[in-house]
């Protein structure tokens, strides 16, 4: 799922980070390119007035940016839009409002797609979304859902807690990588994204939609394992490798039972580290 697009490549599969910019803006899209994101999407959608569609697409042309984020699959801009990807071929395209429906009219060939889940409709069917062929990644829309829903936004979060709880479920089920979390549209307010990040992580999320380059810090850094989770899993599975060795599958650890999801659960956080070192 890796694709090489300019200095870096694009790992979809664990990318913690997609830093959105406006594909009309020139400025603001190549300071994103430069950013550190591990993903930097184009957007032609919403971020784009109509008037200015034909020339974000010519600047998106020029600058090849590794993922774009078309049209609706409903609007008059989506036939453009899909022939503007089959030419540049991104190693992503991020596609709104999605339902299955929509993910069908990309057709079956093509780079993987990032499904926005952001309607009821399309929050009712994520998991026939995420079953699509091209389908890699869930990601949720909070501003379009919450308007449609009547949500009224809380400081712990809860007004999302079904719809968070529900991509991570279907995305595991269709066995796909875990979901993105919504943007942060405050980019002054770091505490606050990080609380979001820790509550989006806690429920099962391993990325976040991004607005503004200042954000990334933040965001790669709670989603990376901690000092302390990291020496948990190391000790989790050296253990592991000793009893194992004697024989035993289940034991306990500093009065605390381990068996085999407890040490995948540590591998997986020594790989997210791994993995976040080398970025």
């Amino acid at each position: 799922m890796s694709s090489k697009v300019g200095p870096t490549p694009l790992d979809l599969a664990h990318a913690r980070s997609l830093l959105f910019a406006p594909g009309s803006d020139e400025r603001k899209l190549r300071s994103a390119l430069e950013s550190g994101a591990d993903g930097v999407v184009a957007d032609l959608e919403d971020a784009v007035a109509p008037d200015r569609k034909p020339a974000a697409r010519e600047l998106v042309a020029e600058l090849r940016p590794p993922v774009v984020r078309i049209n609706g699959a409903d609007t008059e801009w989506f036939a453009e839009d899909l022939a503007l990807v089959r030419e540049l071929e991104p190693a992503a395209v991020v596609l709104p409002k999605a339902n299955p429906d929509a993910a069908a009219a990309l057709g079956p060939d093509g780079p993987p797609i990032v499904a926005i889940i952001e309607t009821a409709i399309g929050l009712r069917a994520a998991y026939e979304t995420a079953c699509a062929p091209r389908v890699a990644a869930l990601l949720l829309g909070a501003v379009d859902l919450g308007a449609e829903l009547g949500l009224e936004p809380r400081a712990d979060g809860l007004e999302l807690l079904h719809a968070r709880s529900q991509l991570v479920v279907d995305s595991a089920a269709a066995g796909i990588r875990p979901p993105f979390d919504v943007v942060h549209v405050d980019v002054r307010d770091d505490d606050g994204l990080a609380a979001e990040c820790r509550l989006a992580r806690s429920l099962g999320f391993r990325g976040k939609a991004c607005i503004h380059p200042r954000q990334l810090d933040v965001v790669h850094r709670v989603f990376a394992p901690t000092e302390a989770e990291v020496e948990w899993a190391k000790e989790v599975v050296a253990a592991f490798a000793r009893e194992e060795g004697e024989g035993r599958g289940v034991f306990a650890l500093d009065g605390a039972m381990v068996d085999r999801p407890v040490v995948e659960r540590a591998r997986r956080i020594l790989d997210e580290a791994e993995r976040s070192e080398a970025r």
